[in-house]
């Protein structure tokens, strides 16, 4: 059975290029009826907030990414403790005392040199008093996977034959001074135990791959087949980062874009085929293929998502619309011929109570200087109350005739006087609706 993963770290909110990887392990497994788990990396105990989980699963949940099984990193320590004992009994797991100054010294004076800054291994010659010695002066060490130096090879679903040269990678540090488990060590047992068999994720862990493969040869597992998609960066080239916010899913769904909107988008960019509106998710699955994206970075804008959103919604039938137009106060009985006259209008769910506001408290009206005594004389002639699909043709003929005005500047002084608006729905359509109209009062 094919099993993927989306396993982020609740240290910050998704953005839209978390939900990359999220969308990809979600396709392929709903394309081959396999299995979707949801793994929080929550193995940074003092950074990890419950406030970030909360809001990573109504994101998902929002956008309609349903996982089949939840997993948390936290309550699997004991399997990590139990793998890493397993790597030492190998003799490829190693202690190191190096200070992060220390470290960061010595691949200063690598670089310098016009070598890579790859870790010397200086522990690996320390005898095991001199270790004592240094453990009584500086408490535990930090723990390192042994590399062998040998090329890392796999066939990457996007990005092809893949070939790492593991002497040009430090040996990884998998255990913290503070007995912390790293991303990698708890990614490769999870992934084992999971039974997971495809990984899709940023080109960002590219290398982080080559060192995972070594380590589940190591453990005597066969490697996952993994896939790198592009990275996405936004208009101007700017990194997408979650910690700042920047494009955050909850920004996103706050400004009232609509999920499927997003999803249409997300799952088509940076691949060779054209981007659609999409309504379900077997549609979007149905012509899913990693073969189809390419490897260079991905443009994201903000603007693209617009019209979508614009798009979805205004092809929504009544009865998914309905429970918002009763929240926005559209008695029940004018509820669906209401959808039907300002649908074409509707960019975002919240114009709405917009539009319905205007009809019920009325409209600030917007009236030129040019256009007072006009619209003043307009409206006296405008009939009593209530309207009818009729009553705007009579009245603008009644004004034309009156005043001599005819096309544009007979109409749009009147919407504007109106509705406080230089667009909208046919107003034949509209003026029934209206309630209150404060240019008159």
């Amino acid at each position: 059975m094919t099993t993927t993963r989306f396993a982020p770290s609740p240290t910050g909110y998704l953005h839209i290029g978390n939900l990359r990887a999220a969308l990809m392990n979600f396709l392929i497994a709903r394309k081959s009826r396999g299995e979707f788990i949801l793994r929080i990396d929550d193995t940074d105990a003092e950074r990890s907030k419950q406030k970030f989980i909360d809001s990573i699963l109504f994101d998902l949940e929002w956008l309609g990414l349903n996982w089949d099984r939840i997993e948390y990193q936290s309550k699997r320590l004991e399997r990590y403790v139990s793998t890493a004992e397993e790597l030492r009994e190998m003799g490829r797991f190693y202690e190191c005392f190096e200070t992060p100054t220390e470290l960061d010294l010595k691949r200063k004076k690598l670089l310098n040199m016009g070598k890579p800054p790859v870790y010397d291994r200086a522990a690996l010659n320390q005898s095991a008093d001199e270790k004592l010695s240094i453990k009584a002066e500086r408490g535990s060490g930090h723990w390192r996977f042994l590399l062998d130096h040998e090329r890392v090879t796999w066939t990457d679903g996007i990005l092809g034959n893949m070939s790492i040269d593991a002497a040009s990678v430090s040996d990884p540090v998998l255990i913290r001074g503070d007995g912390q488990f790293l991303y990698t060590l708890a990614s490769v047992v999870d992934d084992i135990e999971m039974g997971v068999t495809d990984i899709v994720r940023g080109a960002d862990h590219v290398t982080n791959t080559a060192t995972q493969i070594q380590i589940m040869k190591a453990l005597g597992v066969p490697p996952p087949s993994f896939a790198h998609h592009s990275l996405l960066i936004g208009s101007q080239g700017e990194s997408l980062s979650k910690r700042f916010g920047t494009m955050a899913l909850k920004d996103l769904r706050a400004s009232g874009l609509e999920p499927f909107s997003i999803i249409s988008l997300i799952a088509r960019l940076g691949s060779s085929q054209p981007v659609e509106l999409y309504s379900s998710f077997e549609e979007v699955a149905a012509g899913f293929d990693l073969s189809n994206f390419g490897s260079a970075p991905t443009k994201f804008d903000l603007n693209d998502l617009k019209p979508l959103t614009q798009r979805y919604i205004q092809n929504l039938p009544f009865e998914e619309v309905k429970n918002d137009l009763m929240s926005a106060g559209v008695p029940s009985n004018l509820a669906e011929s209401f959808w039907n006259v300002i649908h074409e209008n509707i960019k975002v769910r919240s114009d709405l109570a917009a539009w319905w506001t205007i009809c019920a408290e009325g409209a600030e009206p917007l009236i030129d200087d040019e256009d007072k005594e006009f619209v003043m004389q307009a409206l006296i002639l405008l009939p009593a109350q209530p309207f009818t699909s009729e009553t705007w043709g009579k009245w603008t003929t009644a004004v034309k005739e009156a005043t001599g005005r005819k096309g544009k500047n007979l109409f749009m002084p009147l919407r504007k006087a109106l509705t406080g608006m230089e667009h909208g729905p046919d107003m034949s359509a509209f003026l029934p609706f209206l309630q209150i109209i404060k240019a008159k009062v």
